[in-house]
């Protein structure tokens, strides 16, 4: 809990925050055990852009089983607090406990910012102005900016008709080449998926201009590689000025559009907040794939999940619960940083202004000490209030900072899933395959999955 404070001030705050004892700290062992099986293995995997050969090479491994067990056997050493890292030049700490993340997640942006130093290093290298690495009265106002053309107040966005017409014409012909071949592997769902996008975000006339993600995919791989790689600043030119050209197309039926017409000022910057849309919406398939991997594995959560495709309907609720429950069993966002502003109070103890902080969704995603499903398919958990009551489960972020395109990835996932299971049932041909019979595994990549259709 956080100490009171009488006056309210950050000064105060500070003086209070001074007087108490320091966080806890790993010792050295366990901080180069931290580094080797927690952070190395997700960065290695690429955090802003999944390599897939690293991604095959973790899942041999189960990276992350590894990691939360490390992680657990912290918790019960150091107890349930910000566990202090040994790090030369860094104040850092590890989130172990639901009700820790709920206080970071919730008392964002101040005094914890989302501009954490390292996410602002990687998403500097696509968009420097983008609203989860602003800070003050810039990220208030393209906060704003992205509720309202992203639609975040609402289930079923505002151009959800649009989205719908657009998704089912490329789940055809996606369903035309599975015909041809017999069965859907990743690279065939990853091409549709990205052609819903491009026309989702930018409108029809982008839908084959695979050059304008291409670069940024490029772009993405460098922000992987945070401080250590410099910007690549024509290449970016490149990217925005292609971007560019769409938005002042502004086509009709496209989020372009609504970026033309939502109110903006000389802060909003609109043009950088649009690649963070096209950069997020790539792991919602991923999502989508993997939900498909585990209706296919659970055949009676299958026939439900194709009742409800039937229907006709845009709410969808089961198949929006499978992909959020896709993204709990395996986070698209394995890591949220944040950033103190701040001295602040933790169980007694001080956290210094500046101390970047870690919350890592696959060990609290899969905490087998506090949910009883983890490592279960549990759809079911978003349906009943159970998945948003918990502080463990936070695919999408939470708080102030919980990602404003929630809805609209959620409705367009579960709009393409349902198209394709109208057509044809799946069976899992290839890669590691869920089993009800069994835990989940912790690491499962989309790359290696393949389907037969019956």
């Amino acid at each position: 809990m956080v100490a009171p404070v009488e006056e309210g001030t950050k000064k105060h705050t500070r003086r209070r925050a001074s007087d108490k004892a320091p966080l806890i700290r790993a010792s050295v062992a366990d901080t180069v055990k931290v580094g080797a099986l927690v952070m190395a293995p997700t960065i290695a995997r690429g955090v802003i852009a999944r390599r897939p050969r690293v991604v095959a090479l973790a899942e041999g491994m189960q990276a992350d089983l590894r990691a939360g067990r490390l992680l657990r056997r912290l918790r019960h050493r150091y107890g349930r607090g910000p566990l202090r890292l040994r790090l030369p030049g860094r104040s850092y700490v590890l989130l172990l406990s639901p009700e820790d993340v709920r206080r970071a997640l919730t008392e964002s942006p101040e005094p914890f910012s989302l501009d954490n130093r390292e996410k602002h290093a990687a998403l500097s290298q696509f968009q420097p102005h983008g609203v989860l690495i602003s800070r003050g009265a810039d990220r208030a106002d393209r906060r704003a900016f992205n509720e309202e053309v992203l639609d975040t107040a609402h289930p079923v966005h505002c151009l959800s008709g649009e989205i719908s017409r657009k998704i089912e014409g490329e789940a055809a012909e996606l369903t035309r080449i599975i015909e041809d071949s017999g069965e859907l592997g990743w690279g065939e769902f990853r091409a549709a998926w990205w052609r819903v996008i491009r026309r989702v975000v930018l409108g029809d006339g982008a839908r084959d201009d695979h050059r304008v993600s291409d670069l940024l995919t490029k772009l993405r791989m460098s922000a992987n590689w945070s401080f250590a790689r410099p910007r690549r600043r024509v290449l970016r030119a490149r990217f925005q000025r292609r971007l560019d050209g769409y938005l002042s197309e502004a086509e009709p039926g496209s989020l372009a559009e609504l970026v033309a017409k939502a109110p903006k000022t000389e802060r909003t910057d609109p043009a950088q907040q649009v690649p963070q849309w096209l950069f997020a919406y790539e792991p919602a398939g991923m999502a989508a794939f993997r939900a498909l991997a585990l209706l296919a594995a659970h055949p009676e959560h299958m026939r439900r999940a194709r009742r409800e495709a039937e229907s006709g309907s845009l709410e969808l609720p089961f198949l929006r619960a499978c992909v959020q429950e896709s993204l709990r069993l395996w986070p698209t966002t394995p890591a949220l940083l944040r950033e103190s502003t701040e001295d602040t109070v933790w169980h007694g103890r001080t956290m210094p202004a500046g101390t970047g902080m870690l919350i890592f969704t696959p060990f609290l995603h899969r905490d087998d000490e506090l949910l009883p499903f983890a490592d279960s398919f549990a759809p079911d958990i978003w349906l009943d209030g159970t998945a948003r009551e918990s502080w463990s489960i936070v695919p999408f972020s939470a708080g102030p900072g919980e990602c404003p395109g929630r809805s609209l990835v959620l409705l367009s996932a579960s709009l393409f899933l349902a198209a394709l299971l109208r057509e044809h049932d799946f069976r899992q041909r290839a890669g590691v395959q869920p089993r009800p019979d069994r835990p989940l595994p912790r690491t499962l990549g989309p790359f290696r999955l393949r389907f037969g259709v019956v």
